[in-house]
């Protein structure tokens, strides 16, 4: 059964020893952030501060930080579990005969039941108000000292593409600017950033904006997916908790929220006010520069009874983001590997903090198949952004760095097998010559074939006979070692 609501992923985390009550007062101001650095880093248990330093209102962090606890989230054994299930939809096919077409009509309600359904009121709207409030009426952390204020960091905003009508969801952090108004940190390639220039063409003034903080874990983590700009992410978090999810419509404005979120800000952005943003320390583990993004105006604010606040910070690699960001990588290869058939696995390291590395293997077939793939990637959705790619052979584990690393440096040699490319690059990137524009890095790190013009002999991995290991395992014994 799916969770209902955050309350009853709290309750699975502390089930499972995978959470830890904070009795004791501590500020958001910096000091939880420190604690949920430690605690990551220690490979610790997910923190719900139940007295945060002046606030009544609990505040949870760390609730993805470990792949155990991205298992609790999205309920499964593994996260490849859900790769597998991505697998069986990609290979349905309509069968043959009265009897198939039977038997397959419960698969096709379920593809039915992924989608969300509206529902007429929601515990997030048991407390409404219009006037008296204030965005700091909850314990909104700064995290790093040199950080622009406190951020709202684990938010799922929602916008409207006035084309399509079509809803999107992203998570992009807030800077809260005062009780009313935040940053909006829309980066030029998201998807909200592309619905306000929408609205611009279309002349409009402003564009309603929702965020909802704190829900179910497979809400909260679909807002983060890489997913095409029509696909719902709500109808992706569906599929993700096999459950539709509930939504309701804002008191103020043309969207639809999860009915079961803790805390929604209903309110609006106006197109062309734009406001300093930033420093911020950010998920590469430097300040992102201030700079210039729209402003987030809230009329409203609706809640639950006593809601709890769901945050997360992001810096120096490995962090929380990381681990969400590895279940992103194992859940949709199936989908890489639906364009490029070829690949047999990849990795992004913590220390590539997602866009900066991509380590790929794949069975190669042809002269040159390692560049194929690497413009092919370049060409893939958020994939663009990726700075450097390896590509290796499909005999080398990506998910062991120092194979890779040792089998890459053999393998090049760094002027024939380096590639230079120019295009977008993630808008974090502060070493790019220009912002959002740069150059990025492939390496064929192959074996080299003579149809790439290699007439050497290829050398093979060292390696002790079977028979010989065999022989010594029983005489290791025989030596107590």
């Amino acid at each position: 059964m799916a969770y209902r609501d955050l309350r009853g992923f709290i309750g699975a985390l502390e089930q499972n020893q995978e959470l830890r009550r904070i009795a004791v007062e501590v500020d958001p101001i910096l000091e939880i952030a420190e604690f949920a650095d430690r605690a990551v880093k220690q490979g610790g248990p997910a923190l719900l501060f139940e007295k945060p330093r002046g606030y009544a209102t609990p505040v949870l962090i760390n609730a993805f930080a470990s792949m155990r606890k991205m298992e609790i989230a999205l309920e499964v054994a593994s996260v490849e579990d859900i790769a597998g299930r991505i697998v069986e939809f990609l290979e349905m096919r309509m069968p043959e005969g009265l009897i198939g077409k039977i038997k397959m009509l419960p698969r096709l309600a379920e593809v039915g039941a992924f989608f969300p359904r509206t529902v007429a009121r929601g515990p997030c709207q048991e407390v409404v108000r219009t006037d008296g409030f204030s965005l700091l009426d909850y314990p909104v952390l700064q995290c790093w000292p040199e950080d622009g204020g406190r951020y709202i960091t684990l938010p799922l905003v929602f916008s409207r593409n006035p084309d399509t009508g079509k809803r999107n969801c992203g998570m992009y952090r807030m800077q809260v600017f005062d009780e009313r108004t935040a940053g909006m940190h829309w980066q030029t390639h998201k998807q909200g950033a592309e619905h306000y220039r929408r609205m611009e063409r279309h002349g409009r003034k402003r564009m309603d904006v929702a965020v909802a903080i704190g829900a179910d874990p497979a809400t909260m983590y679909s807002a983060i997916l890489p997913l095409p700009p029509d696909l719902d992410e709500m109808m992706i978090a569906g599929f993700l908790r096999q459950s539709p999810v509930e939504m309701v419509k804002c008191q103020t404005c043309d969207l639809e929220v999860p009915a079961n979120a803790e805390i929604v800000l209903e309110g609006y952005v106006e197109l062309g006010e734009l406001r300093t943003e930033g420093p911020f320390g950010d998920h590469t583990g430097f300040y992102s520069l201030a700079d210039q993004y729209p402003v987030f105006h809230v009329v409203c604010i609706t809640a639950r009874e006593e809601p709890i606040y769901a945050t997360t910070i992001v810096g120096p690699p490995p962090m929380e983001d990381y681990y969400m960001g590895k279940a992103v990588e194992r859940i949709f290869l199936p989908l890489m590997r639906l364009q490029l058939p070829e690949v047999r696995d990849i990795a992004m390291p913590a220390e590539g903090i997602f866009h900066n590395l991509m380590l790929v293997s794949i069975r190669k077939s042809y002269p040159g198949h390692a560049r194929k793939v690497m413009h092919s990637i370049w060409g893939t959705g958020q994939a663009m952004f990726s700075k450097c790619i390896v590509v290796v052979d499909e005999d080398v584990d990506v998910q062991n760095v120092r194979e890779v690393a040792w089998k890459a440096l053999n393998h090049i040699d760094p002027e024939r097998d380096i590639q230079f490319v120019m295009g977008p690059v993630d808008s974090l990137d502060h070493a790019s010559r220009l912002p959002n524009y740069g150059s990025k890095m492939g390496i064929d790190a192959t074996r080299k074939w003579a149809g790439e013009g290699f007439t050497r002999p290829w050398p093979g991995v060292i390696e002790m006979s079977a028979d010989v290991k065999r022989r010594v395992d029983e005489l290791w014994k025989r030596a107590g070692l």
